[in-house]
């Protein structure tokens, strides 16, 4: 038979690599060289001097206080819709006295930690519906140096297996130890494409692993100057309803609720298992007005939507003009 009548083997088009930060999840089986360690045992193995040397640094920065100014924090966790940009036109609408300050959507905290800041005696009511946000907070609070070795040890196994550590830890959806917990959530946020918590209908984060192969997790001085603003703050797992229930007249309460959407690509809400959609968009805006009513002092956030307008008509606003907001307020 000639050759040209041979039947010729068929030839398989090498696929193209797709990169990671474009889909959920891995072709690999999370395969890792080295089993990942229960925090009980891993703090005291890893640096009992360090360990020490760190506390009496903190107890150091807790006992200045009373002697001088605090250190400025700043949010330890990237966060979708953050407000650090946003701080100095924010600030110019908040009261500049405060002493009772409610935060029902805390999120990364950049309000909170300018206002302590600018405020050292505030007492702070912190909320959130994220139970491992909150947490974390706790945890940043009470237990930094120990979170700050963990985290050493996460960045270095990232270092050396790359994306099949990320997520072999993002698998660890069942976690029971608060301060694995909050470690885990520090790294996937650090480690994630672009930061983004987002999490499934059974609120298991999705994120897949961003670009960096070396990612800063924590900066120490601004993690311990945020374990010193809140040291004396109340951190619930609470959804707004419940959050605003104990304030009264003269509390100042800050919303930063989800925006409603201005777009097919900003609808972006999945921060728990239970997304925050118009209709508790309506709901807090009567709460609004019924802590209004109270004699409360109050600003919100949302999105420069007809909507928002519409719910919060009667209110003085103010419009961003470096970010797509328009803040309520009525101090």
């Amino acid at each position: 038979m000639p050759d040209s009548q041979r039947r010729k083997p068929a030839t398989r088009k090498a696929a193209t690599p797709k990169r990671l930060d474009q889909r959920s999840a891995p072709s690999s089986r999370y395969r890792l060289q080295k089993s990942i360690p229960d925090p009980h045992s891993l703090i005291p193995a890893l640096a009992p001097d360090e360990i020490a040397r760190l506390k009496e640094q903190l107890e150091m920065a807790f006992a200045a206080q009373a002697e001088g100014p605090r250190p400025e924090a700043r949010p330890f966790l990237k966060w979708v819709g953050g407000k650090s940009s946003l701080l100095p036109q924010l600030d110019e609408l908040f009261p500049k006295e405060i002493d009772r300050y409610f935060e029902p959507f805390l999120g990364g905290g950049a309000v909170f930690f300018h206002l302590k800041h600018r405020s050292p005696r505030l007492r702070a009511y912190l909320r959130d519906s994220n139970r491992e946000l909150i947490n974390c907070y706790r945890v940043v609070r009470d237990r930094p140096v120990e979170l700050m070795l963990l985290l050493d040890h996460h960045a270095r196994l990232f270092r050396e297996e790359g994306a099949d550590y990320f997520y072999a830890i993002r698998k660890q959806h069942d976690l029971t130890d608060d301060l694995a917990r909050a470690a885990r959530t520090i790294f996937l946020n650090k480690t994630c494409f672009n930061g983004l918590w987002r999490v499934n209908a059974k609120g298991e984060f999705n994120t897949p692993v961003g670009s960096s192969k070396n990612p800063g997790l924590y900066d120490r001085d601004n993690l311990l100057a945020c374990s010193l603003a809140l040291r004396d703050a109340q951190l619930e797992a609470e959804d707004f309803r419940q959050a605003v229930a104990e304030a009264r007249r003269g509390d100042f309460i800050y919303f930063d609720p989800p925006y409603l959407p201005i777009s097919a690509f900003s609808d972006f809400k999945r921060y728990t298992a239970d997304q925050f959609r118009e209709a508790d968009q309506i709901e807090l805006a009567q709460a609004f007005r019924e802590l209004d009513a109270k004699g409360c002092r109050l600003a919100f956030s949302n999105s420069e939507h007809p909507r928002t307008r519409e719910l919060y008509a009667g209110f003085a606003m103010h419009v961003s003009v470096r970010h797509p907001a328009t803040t309520w307020n009525k101090v």
